[in-house]
């Protein structure tokens, strides 16, 4: 964790009442224990470091996808689009980022579009790098169709500790590539799901930037 890290970038609004909980909870810890006031301090700091929501060069290559969030590729598959959004039961590439709590959290959209479905599904908080996650844990779908005519799916995941999920998305909304939508607290996944004619670029291990990392590319 670098200091400029905490002190020079912006932080979700989401953020801001957690920052000053931690800083107040400081603040008194000083009264019983110096030591534990600068434990709380450094837990302040590192409050910061997850609220973080740096700007992005979003590419500007027509006919690509971009990552939905910060993490590792945790897996590269085929997979169903999920039932809720109404995309039949065909197969498609689905691959799925697992953030961890020191990755930035705030998600953005990976292509520029319209906004044609949403769904919130209770569930449970299984680690997120599990493959069962996708269908069981508590997510957030939406249903867009590209610009290009893709018509594509995403999802946001609770995670182990992640408790709760934002998305600021509404039905018939456009969107451009690489804006922020949301944001899932404190750790989780997402999952993208490709339309015919997209293809996956990366691979498992492979660490994603939101909003700027390519993750897909229209097939010739």
């Amino acid at each position: 964790m670098k200091a400029s890290d905490v002190v020079m970038t912006p932080i979700h609004k989401e953020g801001h009442i957690f920052v000053v909980i931690f800083f107040a909870i400081s603040f008194g810890l000083f009264f019983l224990s110096e030591p534990l006031g600068w434990i709380g301090l450094i837990l302040t700091a590192w409050c910061l470091y997850f609220f973080r929501d740096p700007e992005r060069v979003v590419p500007e290559e027509a006919g690509v996808l971009v990552s939905p969030a910060d993490g590792t590729v945790c897996a590269v598959t085929e997979a169903a689009p999920p039932a809720e959004l109404g995309m039949g039961d065909e197969p498609r590439v689905r691959i799925s980022i697992f953030l961890s709590v020191f990755n930035v959290h705030v998600n953005r959209t990976p292509a520029a579009g319209e906004i044609t479905g949403l769904a919130h599904v209770p569930g449970k908080f299984l680690n997120a790098a599990a493959t069962e996650a996708s269908e069981e844990n508590e997510r957030q779908l939406i249903r867009m169709t590209t610009s290009e005519g893709h018509d594509i799916a995403y999802a946001q995941v609770a995670g182990l500790v992640a408790r709760r999920i934002l998305c600021d998305l509404e039905i018939g909304q456009n969107v451009g590539r690489g804006e922020r939508f949301g944001l899932i607290r404190f750790g989780s996944r997402t999952d993208i799901y490709l339309d015919k004619g997209l293809e996956a670029t990366v691979q498992v291990g492979q660490t994603m930037i939101g909003g700027e990392t390519i993750i897909a590319r229209k097939t010739a």
